[in-house]
């Protein structure tokens, strides 16, 4: 008995220790997972340029532009690798049961080298300097690309700081509501105001509280887009400052059309679209001239094939080299394929022509719409201003016995207004600037 009494002290004493050592391992556990919560609820500071240097090396649109941008130069290389050295080996080699003869025309043969060499034909080359200008153009759709990553990021991050001003200011308004609320029903109460006024502040504070609602639904979007963009998990935090783009679009208007007529992506495009086509209807018109091309063979063949019985004199190798040329005499396809690049090229020059004209009128329209946003940004200013120095003289007021506490608020209210009317006022005129570089050209230039 003694001896049991031991053995379950033993044990207990061991259960004992190894609670107390869970319990010792357990709290070690939980920093860590506190730790890693922290970070990721950390807020990463994010500049404007960062932010789009982050969105520049993360961007799939990019990636895929670059992806496009490789096939079209290894596209090019495929024919124009037609006018280069090109050496085959193989072998025919088979059983022959009378003259000896392949499905190709060819004798039967061991071994057999071929080499070929396109030395000119127009056609074929006008077709390689054609796909070598779309490859080119694809690097410009890479370039246009990169602008529409920069202007969406910037668009983004900009209207984020604004969110959050707003927000800030909304908290605040729906403070100023609830006082205002709070004295309309206490003087309700007393029988100094009527019903309608208590509802009259009720509709005021619901405002408020909707208005902050549908900006905390937009803040988190915007989170949500900036943070896949950027290439940052979902649940990390941004935190962004109210910036200013670094570059202002106030040169003269008929500058800003040069500049655009020069780097504007999309009229690029259809400018290399035209020297596309213009390479394919020279070559074919070209087609009527005689084609040129270096060949060589060499056979070794086997004498199973029943040579020495069909002809007088058999030679185990074989080498035949010379050239190919053809004269057209009579092409019906060298006309019908000139006639289609010839409507190529009038779709191409048409396409140019418009989307010049429409440039042309764009960045005039757009010139006109960053001034008027401009002196937009200037009136909401004023008017917030005049609202600032309004609250002052109140706040005087109020602290003289003069003015209620319910005027007071309202005043605070109005002034709030003013500020979100600024900011609204600030983020057009950042949002018709930045539509006015991407249709110059010199987004990408901006952030250099």
């Amino acid at each position: 008995m003694q001896f049991l009494r031991g053995v379950v002290g033993v044990a207990g004493l061991l259960l004992l220790y190894g609670a107390a050592l869970e319990a010792q391992e357990t709290p070690a556990a939980k920093p860590a997972e506190s730790s890693a919560q922290t970070a990721a609820a950390t807020p990463t500071a994010v500049t404007l340029k960062r932010a789009i240097e982050l969105a520049l090396v993360n961007s799939k649109e990019i990636q895929v532009a670059k992806i496009q941008a490789s096939v079209a130069d290894h596209a090019a290389q495929i024919t124009k690798a037609q006018f280069m050295p090109n050496l085959y080996a193989g072998s025919g080699a088979g059983y022959t049961d009378g003259i000896p003869e392949t499905p190709g025309g060819r004798a039967p043969a061991v071994v057999s080298v071929t080499y070929t060499e396109q030395v000119f034909n127009e056609p074929l080359r006008g077709q390689s300097k054609e796909l070598q200008e779309q490859a080119k153009s694809q690097k410009i759709a890479l370039e246009e690309a990169r602008n529409d990553v920069i202007s969406r990021t910037a668009m983004a991050y900009l209207e984020l700081a604004k969110v959050r001003h707003s927000l800030e200011l909304l908290r605040a308004e729906q403070e100023s509501a609830d006082k205002i609320l709070q004295v309309t029903q206490d003087r309700e109460s007393q029988g100094f105001e009527l019903p309608v006024e208590v509802t009259r502040a009720q509709l005021i504070k619901a405002r408020v509280v909707e208005r902050i609602l549908q900006l905390e639904e937009r803040e988190d979007e915007l989170q949500v887009f900036l943070s896949y963009q950027l290439g940052l998990p979902e649940n990390q935090a941004i935190e962004v400052t109210p910036e200013d783009l670094p570059g202002e679009a106030q040169q003269a208007g008929d500058n800003l059309i040069a500049t655009a007529l020069t780097k504007n992506t999309g009229l690029r495009l259809a400018e290399s679209d035209v020297r596309a086509k213009e390479f394919r209807l020279k070559g074919e018109k070209r087609g009527y001239l005689p084609t040129l091309e270096l060949v060589s063979i060499y056979s070794l063949l086997a004498k199973y094939n029943n040579y020495s019985l069909f002809f007088n004199h058999f030679q185990p190798s074989n080498v035949n080299a010379g050239i190919d040329m053809r004269f057209p005499i009579f092409s019906a396809q060298v006309k019908a394929n000139i006639g289609l690049a010839q409507v190529n090229l009038d779709a191409a020059k048409a396409t140019l022509t418009s989307k010049r004209t429409e440039l042309t009128a764009q960045v005039r329209q757009k010139t006109r719409r960053v001034r008027e946003m401009a002196a937009a940004k200037e009136v909401a200013r004023l008017e917030l201003q005049l609202a600032q120095q309004n609250v002052a003289v109140l706040q005087a007021q109020l602290a003289e016995g003069k003015l209620s506490l319910r005027d007071m608020e309202k005043a605070r209210l109005d002034e709030n207004d003013k500020w979100m009317a600024y900011l609204d006022a600030n983020f057009q005129r950042q949002q018709a600037q930045l539509d006015l570089l991407k249709a110059a050209g010199q987004l990408d230039t901006v952030w250099q």
